[in-house]
């Protein structure tokens, strides 16, 4: 192959009239459609001087034109990076600045507010809407295609993509061709999708749920995508009975479950419901399976190694874990001082294999710090591994709480909660206390029409769990503030409530709670 990546997702198929998007207008965009819209697009990059290793930088809604974009982009070798369309100029400039596109594609309504940042970085401008028009089109609609990729190895990079930035500066995680590639080809094989299935895909573009895993799995296998713009329950149980496959976020099935139109007559026609990106509730997993009798099947990956684990496709997903490490990915849970933990225990997990990134940009420092000599990645998560092999994560480092010298790993004392009557969800912080360092709170979400009996709550969790691990506050809100992906921003909450513990004496009326 001249070009991995572009050859198997889309090159094999380049003259083939079968579907790959199903649009919500009712077209249809064929494999060959997207082919020749790739092939044009790459040859405006090459016309307008965007060559290979340079970036090109995305912030659109998404379209098939916007995917197609990103095809165009390995099809020329050009390092794709692709911008949450919820980013503000300030956070669009940074990302700019850095990684320093020739290229930066925004949507229309956006390009007053970032040509200043596009001037700045010597980036052209140019614009592509939700409807494909924009700038781009516009100058793309003449242009003469480009007769063959780019000649690429799977050690070339095919994008950037920024970490959220929650601990310090964002940073920008370079994936090579073989990274994504193997990915492809392990999942496709893993969750058994193949050239009949269809997925139902309602999540954004810009992030690699939506792209990397979803778009890239289904091109590799030949299927097609129920292409909607966004995640809405009214499209989306329009959309079901065309389905085979459907992945998702966790909010997805929790809104699907709150409508009484989500049956198990509704999904008996599929196959495969995945989730990702944010933890699935337990509570989550058993409704849907109470619900519909198929269980979700959740996996676990990050921005800088794509997928590591995956429930099993036959054999039982478990609630609560994120199954087993995939093919060809070695994964260990490690203690402080750099030992492997016995099975069970709770560590550090390092991951290494194919799919593990290439570093952070123009990070040597920081590259350095999260990848061992060995080749193993430090991803900053806790968990275990059980006797079968069975992977679960308990938090991450960063939520760890210490109180009073003893760590208190949140999804330990999360479970519980959300176990209690009248909870529907919760999330266990730390936050700053003049004597034990750490304290323990929890914020609750209420199920709908209930009131949790927060003196009751305190009871069971003082059966269940040792005293430095209870909570000395409960706050109760209407919903978890949560990023775009579904993810329970602690940060957040960690702000918020920083001064609940002014004193020692308001902490000792509480310590024996």
């Amino acid at each position: 192959m001249t070009n991995p990546l572009y050859d198997t997702l889309l090159g094999a198929r380049a003259q083939s009239t079968a579907p790959l998007l199903y649009l919500a207008d009712g077209m249809t965009v064929s494999y060959a459609d997207m082919a020749g819209r790739v092939a044009q697009l790459s040859g405006y990059l090459r016309a307008m001087g965007v060559e290979k290793g340079d970036r090109l930088a995305m912030q659109c809604p998404k379209s098939p034109q916007a995917l197609a974009l990103y095809l165009a982009c390995l099809h020329s070798g050009v390092i794709f990076l692709p911008l949450n369309t919820g980013y503000t100029p300030d956070e669009v400039a940074y990302f700019v600045q850095d990684a320093t596109p020739k290229m930066l594609v925004t949507d229309p309504a956006a390009a007053l507010a970032l040509r200043e940042v596009a001037r700045n970085a010597g980036a052209t401008l140019l614009t592509l809407g939700a409807d494909e028009q924009g700038s781009l089109t516009d100058a793309v609609g003449t242009m003469q295609p480009a007769p063959e990729p780019v000649a690429c190895s799977e050690d070339d990079l095919a994008c950037f993509l920024y970490t959220s930035g929650t601990t310090g500066r964002s940073k920008g995680a370079m994936l090579t061709q073989g990274n994504l590639l193997s990915n492809a080809l392990t999942l496709t094989k893993t969750w058994e999708f193949a050239a009949q299935d269809v997925l139902l895909h309602a999540l954004p573009i810009f992030h690699a749920h939506g792209l990397f895993v979803a778009c890239n799995v289904l091109m590799n296998a030949g299927g097609a995508m129920i292409w909607l713009p966004g995640f809405a329950v009214d499209p989306v149980l329009d959309a079901l009975p065309r389905a085979t496959t459907m992945m998702g976020v966790p909010t997805f099935y929790t809104r699907l479950l709150d409508d009484p139109r989500f049956t198990r007559d509704v999904t008996a026609h599929m196959r495969l419901f995945t989730s990702g990106s944010a933890p699935l509730l337990a509570e989550t997993h058993n409704q849907f399976s109470a619900r519909t009798g198929q269980a979700i099947l959740e996996r676990y990956g990050m921005t800088e190694t794509g997928m590591n684990t995956s429930n099993p496709y036959h054999a039982e997903r478990r609630a609560g874990t994120v199954g087993f490490t995939l093919s060809g990915v070695e994964l260990r849970v490690m203690s402080k001082d750099g030992q492997e933990v016995p099975k069970g225990e709770t560590g550090m997990i390092e991951v290494r294999g194919p799919n593990v990134f290439k570093g952070y940009w123009q990070m040597p420092e920081k590259t350095a710090e999260e990848l061992r000599a060995d080749g193993f990645f430090i991803t900053g998560d806790l968990g275990r591994i059980d006797t079968e092999g069975y992977v679960t994560i308990v938090g991450r480092e960063k939520d760890l709480i210490i109180s009073g010298g003893y760590n208190v790993y949140p999804k330990e004392v999360e479970q519980l909660l959300d176990d209690q009557p009248g909870v529907k969800e919760s999330a266990v912080i730390g936050v700053p206390h003049s004597d034990f360092g750490e304290a323990v709170v929890a914020v609750l979400v209420a199920e709908l029409g209930s009131v949790p009996d927060i003196e009751a709550i305190k009871e069971a969790v003082k059966a269940k769990v040792a005293n430095y691990k209870r909570p000395k506050e409960y706050i109760v809100l209407d919903a978890l503030p949560r990023n775009t992906m579904g993810k329970v921003q602690k940060k957040t909450l960690r702000t918020e409530y920083a001064d609940i513990f002014q004193t020692l004496d308001r902490f000792t009326s509480r310590a024996g709670e």
